[in-house]
């Protein structure tokens, strides 16, 4: 039987992700907790740190009878060597496809976070640890965020956007905005909220400044889901004419592919558009002054948005992180509830 894996939703039928988002929603709804998956194990390996997602996947285990093992690598467990053929005469003991078999011999599915190092974009491009876990655990692996996808939090997104908008979505716009950032950021999220939005058939835009293009085959991933959906993409330099009218503003930085691997370049490239945070003057530009806002959190508070939007009638963020929650049940009992 072929392992399945979640490591990011645009290698998903769109019928399989829709079902999904309809099994989350009942879930929440229902709000009850059961055995489904008593017995069952699931190894979180945190390259990185977490909250939302570390307490949210522990939490949907427990409501399910199941229990989660943390591990940190370098911090309570070993380091790991990341690099296929790497000479291991530095500072990691262990190799990460050693620990990917071993632990497919102990747990039932494994979900990986590993952040990209920010040196060198066609490494980090390639996802290689979560899909060398993926390759060689032998069970399902869940990407808890990489250089490329954050598949969970579109998962979140998307439910949010339809408690939100229900079908109206079809007919609404959605606003991925950049945001300035003291430093550069993955771009996994920005490019798993717009394919989120995208499956739900919205006018997706894109407003970033120039020289913060997103890697080009994620762009092509965004627009070929939009028309597939009956959706579809604009990508534009102007913030200000990104937002008005929209339905849904979706602030998040990201850093320069241009300058990866380079922060004082990249800090120099950022500096002219400290500007591009969301205020109010921008969420009462939206349809009726009435879009809401969202963002995966942490997020630095009149830095990417001010208190007055995150703390106001527009916020939509804490739905969508109590979603992220939801979606990871209805994906967990999918993985190891039985519905093979």
């Amino acid at each position: 039987m072929t392992v399945r894996h979640c490591l990011a939703t645009d290698e998903w039928d769109d019928r399989r992700v829709l079902q999904l988002l309809d099994r989350a929603a009942r879930l929440k709804a229902a709000n009850r907790d059961d055995e489904a998956l008593r017995g069952k194990l699931l190894g979180l390996v945190f390259f990185d740190p977490s909250l939302r997602t570390r307490v949210s996947f522990e939490a949907a285990m427990a409501r399910h009878g199941g229990r989660a093992i943390v591990l940190e690598p370098g911090r309570g467990a070993w380091a790991l060597e990341t690099r296929r053929g790497a000479v291991m005469d530095g500072g990691a003991p262990e190799h990460v496809v050693d620990a990917a078999r071993v632990l497919g011999r102990y747990v039932h599915a494994l979900g990986v976070r590993a952040f990209p190092k920010l040196d060198d974009w066609e490494a980090a491009r390639r996802d290689e640890v979560v899909r060398t876990f993926a390759a060689e655990s032998g069970v399902p692996v869940i990407n808890l965020e990489s250089a490329r996808r954050h598949p969970c939090q579109g998962l979140a997104d998307a439910l949010t956007i339809r408690e939100r908008l229900g079908e109206a979505a079809r007919e609404s716009r959605f606003t991925l905005a950049w945001a300035w950032h003291p430093k550069p950021l993955p771009c996994a999220v920005p490019v798993s909220a717009a394919i989120a939005a995208a499956r739900l058939g919205m006018e997706v835009t894109i407003a970033h400044p120039e020289g913060f293009e997103l890697d080009g085959e994620d762009v092509r991933s965004v627009a070929e889901v939009a028309r597939r959906c009956g959706g579809r993409l604009e990508i534009t330099h102007d913030i200000d004419e990104a937002i008005a009218g929209a339905d849904v503003v979706y602030a998040k930085s990201w850093g320069s592919l241009r300058a990866f691997g380079d922060a004082d370049a990249a800090r120099k490239l950022a500096a002219p558009y400290r500007s591009w945070r969301i205020d109010e003057r921008r969420m009462r530009a939206t349809r009726g002054g009435r879009g809401f806002f969202m963002h995966c959190l942490p997020v630095r508070r009149n830095v990417v948005v001010t208190d007055g939007v995150l703390d106001g009638p527009w916020s939509a963020v804490v739905d969508q992180a109590e979603n992220r929650l939801h979606v990871q049940r209805a994906l967990l009992l999918e993985l190891l509830g039985g519905d093979r």
